[in-house]
């Protein structure tokens, strides 16, 4: 008897449709400019709610970063909750990020007995201002202990309130940071609030020194974060046991088409597909993140949104924020959303490319080249800076990006290796010889493309070409961390890369004014500035690539450069408890040693825990449908074979499938033996732990899949028990 799988895909309408007809501020928020933001605590909802005092106050700690003063909470409080229950909220919630790499929330009702038999709506500046979840259910990394539980969540008034809505209610979100009993903090966001502040104490000393620090009081990071996801529908989901629980498939043969013709690139949007997208856009739109781009990306069945950029500290909750909407809204429409970072071998994975910058709060670009770059020294520091330092710490921003899902990834076509450089482009590379050769001249052109027909316009040329094949290009005014994974909060890896660049905007600040002085012309800074950028350029240029990132060839030069090359991240995270990383970070106060060692141990258990829930996955995926799947096929083929040969013919060809079954039957047998074998060890330590797993179970669950998929290829449609890449691709 043969057991055959659905191939049926419904299209559900959900309780949400008819939520969203009647919902005018969501489905009119994408055409109506007033209503960007409806739902988030800042700008005009706070100048109509909060007397101009007030306002002032909390708008100095906003925008310019200043301590928040305690007076006025309780006033934004009253303010903030009225606003609350006129949108439907019943609730509030401190959110935050542990870390576990999502958000977390525990909702408090506003309503409160008044003990005559009523309830009234209450909600203080306490309140607003410290939470108190329970502190030792969280990864802590021995922080804390179970019998320790008390930790806080402080509100970060630089990051607006917001309501998140749902079918039958909403809630009152409040950004916070989340600490210990201690004061360590147990999140992503309070290390990245450090890191910022060192960023613009830094960076405003060089300010200082070319004179344009007059009216600027603060400088900022800003981020603009492109996502990758695929859609896979929500059927398909529901037959794959390592889809719902890993988010990636652990085996699967390659579809007969892939992206091999580069068609799904940029191409029409399915109706279907571009229905979830304009209700995401629609409920990010209310939230105030500003989503300015949607496209088809390189794998079938795989998209990307992009927002215009912010700073740093919104723009990682908006990205936190779209991660949620993006998975939420999905399902209205039978999809679910996949944000791993490879979910099907052989095929285009997804990453989150980290646009970084920054900028005075005054608006200036930083990083802004100008024309005539060459004359534009305050831009060749901020750049040299960067330059340093990602020279100096390659091997602390790689491990900043290191997980077991972007494992699969680095190196892979669609992704940069794990040799962290910098792409530059001619014009800047051009700069660089003309400052290492001691005189800068000119900046190269910026000619215009002729296309060659009258009706065509001229096309003005960027002064460098992209590099997609770079983990770290500067693209025009910014630079493109393009290494992150498409599952991972981006507070991290801005967290390190913050601290790195601050350290190298110190140490060329230093060096300036220990060489200016007091009062120095503007020949001296010239000349002084010029011997520094020469200095520097010439002991970390080796970081500076303009080619080919995936060939043979720079690896083999990258390696007689010195650059590192840590390909996987139970290496990657050994540099973590380096000296040297615990140094930076003490030195500028961004993570104590107790934090540091905090978060390489959760982050070791999360790689450890991962790849031993996708080995038991697999394991459980292989004895119960895979194999079982594999005997049935072997028995109806003997069955054939038994047959054919008692009716007095040959069958060599079916002899020889069958042959060829039995043996993948016994290999997939061994295979998980193999798995189980190596899932059994203890070990004393996290690190032992994560060498076994790198060196061992990896390569034997590789082994399984490659039995695996073999026998997919040979296995009746009727008989193989899982949804095949052809159909999750290709089926929209």
């Amino acid at each position: 008897m043969s057991i055959t799988k659905s191939r049926t895909v419904t299209h559900r309408t959900t309780e949400w449709d008819s939520h969203m007809e009647t919902d005018n501020a969501l489905t009119n928020a994408a055409t109506d400019p007033s209503l960007f933001g409806v739902l988030t605590f800042t700008g005009d909802v706070m100048l109509r709610r909060l007397p101009a005092e007030v306002f002032e106050k909390l708008q100095q700690t906003m925008r310019r970063g200043l301590p928040l003063d305690p007076a006025i909470a309780n006033t934004v409080a009253v303010a903030m909750k009225d606003w609350a229950l006129e949108h439907g909220c019943t609730h509030y919630c401190h959110w935050f990020q542990p870390l576990t790499g999502a958000t977390a929330e525990k909702h408090d009702a506003f309503l409160k007995p008044d003990g005559q038999g009523g309830a009234i709506a209450e909600f203080s500046g306490d309140q607003l201002i410290r939470g108190e979840p329970d502190a030792s259910s969280f990864p802590s990394g021995g922080i804390r202990d179970t019998y320790e539980a008390r930790g806080y969540t402080a509100w970060d008034a630089t990051s607006p309130a917001f309501i998140l809505k749902t079918p039958d209610g909403a809630t009152l979100s409040i950004p916070t940071a989340f600490v210990s009993w201690t004061g360590d903090a147990l999140d992503k966001k309070t290390p990245l609030l450090r890191s910022i502040e060192v960023i613009s104490t830094h960076a405003m000393r060089i300010l200082k020194i070319f004179g344009a620090g007059d009216g600027v009081s603060q400088v900022i990071t800003t981020l603009g974060c492109e996502q990758e996801y695929f859609l896979v529908d929500e059927e398909f989901i529901n037959q794959r046991m390592d889809l719902r629980i890993c988010g990636r498939t652990l085996i699967g043969a390659p579809s007969p088409k892939g992206h091999q013709l580069d068609d799904h690139y940029f191409g029409s949007i399915p109706e279907r597909v571009l229905a979830f997208m304009t209700e995401a856009e629609q409920r990010l739109y209310e939230l105030g993140i500003p989503i300015s781009t949607r496209h088809n990306e390189v794998a079938p069945g795989q998209y990307e949104i992009a927002p215009t950029f912010e700073n740093a500290n919104v723009a990682t909750d908006h990205q936190m924020l779209t991660m949620h909407i993006l998975r939420t809204v999905a399902r209205h429409h039978g999809f679910v959303c996949l944000m791993h970072e490879k979910p099907f071998a052989g095929i285009n994975g997804s990453g989150k490319h980290n646009n970084w910058s920054i900028a005075t709060d005054t608006g200036v670009n930083l990083l802004d080249p100008r024309d005539e770059t060459h004359t534009n020294m305050q831009f060749l520091v901020y750049l040299t800076a960067v330059i340093r330092a990602v020279d100096r710490h390659a091997d602390l921003l790689r491990a900043s990006i290191a997980s077991a899902g972007n494992d699969h990834r680095l190196g892979a076509n669609e992704a940069p290796p794990a040799i962290i450089s910098i792409f530059l482009g001619d014009m800047l590379t051009d700069i660089l010889d003309q400052i290492e050769k001691g005189e800068r001249t000119s900046t190269l052109s910026r000619a215009e493309l002729d296309l060659g027909a009258r009706t065509l316009p001229n096309i003005p040329r960027h002064s460098s070409d992209r590099n997609r094949t770079s983990p770290f290009a500067f693209t025009g005014n910014k630079f493109e961390f393009r290494a992150v994974g498409s599952n991972a909060s981006i507070a991290w890896p801005n967290t390190l890369l913050n601290t790195i660049i601050a350290e190298s905007l110190d140490f060329m600040a230093t060096e300036l004014e220990q060489r200016l002085g007091e009062n120095a012309s503007k020949e001296k800074i010239e000349k002084v500035v010029s011997d520094l950028l020469k200095e520097v350029i010439t002991k970390h240029r080796r970081v500076v690539f303009n080619g080919d990132n995936y060939s043979d060839e720079w690896r083999q030069e990258a390696e007689r450069r010195g650059l590192p090359n840590i390909t996987n991240s139970a290496e990657a995270l050994a540099v973590l408890d380096s000296q040297r990383a615990k140094d930076i970070f003490t030195k500028y106060g961004v993570l104590n040693n107790d934090e540091l060692k905090a978060r390489v141990k959760v982050l070791r258990e999360q790689y450890n825990t991962i790849v031993c829930i996708e080995a038991r996955t697999l394991v459980s995926m292989i004895k119960t449908e895979v194999h079982p799947a594999g005997l049935r096929y072997q028995s109806e083929l003997a069955e054939t074979v038994s047959a054919t040969q008692a009716a007095g013919l040959a069958c060599p060809d079916t002899v020889e499938l069958l042959t060829q079954l039995i043996s993948l039957n016994g290999e997939l047998s061994s295979a998980v033996r193999e798995i189980e074998n190596h899932l059994s060890p203890e070990f004393p330590d996290l690190v032992q732990e994560a060498n076994h797993v790198r060196k061992n179970l990896i390569p034997a669950m590789e082994q399984t899949r490659v039995i695996a998929d073999a026998l997919e290829q040979i296995t009746p449609d009727d008989l193989w028990p899982l949804p095949t890449y052809a159909e999750m691709l290709f089926i929209r």
